[in-house]
């Protein structure tokens, strides 16, 4: 074969080529004029977009615990006790603490008749209410919106509390103050350590508390107390707070003791604020008698 033949052979076979590769691109682009390549990534987009509309939607009705806590939704302030719409919200809040269902089981479980119930602060003087803490300046709806409900047992050495805490009552918006419930565990401890002492009178001398988790306001919460010791002078009592559903909120222990002044205090005013039990009814344990715990 000459060299001219041979070179023109080799030029036709190199232009060939190209046109070739540009047949093939072209027919890859044909119909939607997109490659399949290029889809993908708007489709993703559109479902991570539609996604995330979703959740926020969802979120803002059903926001989870840690964002509630972190951005609570703002609340109105609480409102005059003496309207109408107070009253109402009040009654209704009474309604719903007499009929939980908690409070139903206790009535109704086999040693119900080992224990009774008192209302503290219901029979207490008005003049002596108006500048009491707990039964005056905080006594209202959006705060301590109704009368807190006791179960306690006959013979004093147990009690469950169940108290309302409103929004008003908040430190973190939406979190109830942990002071208010160290307040609220004073109480309730105290009660059941008062009632265990010679003279039925006492003062804290001791209160420890393990905040577990964020009570949240707007809803009722349950105090259980348990005493631990009593001898002379001296109780002292356990408590936790729960949540209806028996999530653990605070755990306390108190010591109280009784002042050597105690004769001359009026403990009658002082049972009143507590709620006492029926006359004919409480067992109280013997002065200087010790018990051992029944809860660890």
């Amino acid at each position: 074969m000459s060299s001219s033949l041979f070179c023109r052979l080799a030029s036709r076979t190199r232009n060939s080529v190209p046109f070739k590769n540009t047949t093939r691109f072209s027919s890859t682009t044909s119909g939607t004029g997109l490659r399949p390549r290029t889809l993908r990534p708007l489709a993703t987009l559109s479902a991570a977009a539609a996604l995330s509309i979703g959740a926020y939607t969802l979120g803002a009705i059903y926001p989870p615990a840690t964002i509630s806590i972190l951005f609570p939704q703002p609340a109105p302030g609480p409102p005059d006790p003496s309207s109408a719409e107070s009253i109402a919200y009040s009654e209704a809040l009474e309604a719903k603490l007499q009929n939980l269902p908690e409070v139903q089981r206790l009535r109704e479980a086999p040693d119900a008749a080992d224990w009774y119930e008192a209302r503290p602060y219901q029979n207490f003087p008005e003049e002596r209410r108006v500048n009491n803490l707990t039964a005056g300046a905080l006594r209202g709806p959006g705060k301590l919106a109704c009368i807190p409900l006791i179960r306690a047992k006959k013979d004093e050495t147990e009690s469950i509390v169940f108290i309302h805490v409103g929004r008003g009552l908040c430190g973190h918006d939406g979190i109830v103050h942990g002071g208010l419930l160290a307040t609220l565990l004073d109480e309730t401890l105290a009660r059941t350590a008062i009632i265990n002492l010679p003279d039925k009178v006492g003062v804290t001398a001791k209160l420890s508390l393990n905040y577990r988790a964020p009570t949240r306001a707007d809803q009722f919460i349950v105090i259980r107390t348990s005493l631990a010791e009593a001898k002379g002078r001296k109780a002292v009592v356990k408590g936790r707070v729960e949540d209806l559903e028996g999530v653990l909120l605070v755990e306390a222990e108190a010591t109280f003791v009784q002042p050597r002044y105690a004769k001359l205090l009026n403990s009658k005013a002082l049972r009143d604020a507590m709620g006492e039990a029926p006359k004919d009814e409480p067992i109280l344990l013997a002065d200087g008698q010790q018990i051992k715990p029944k809860h660890s």
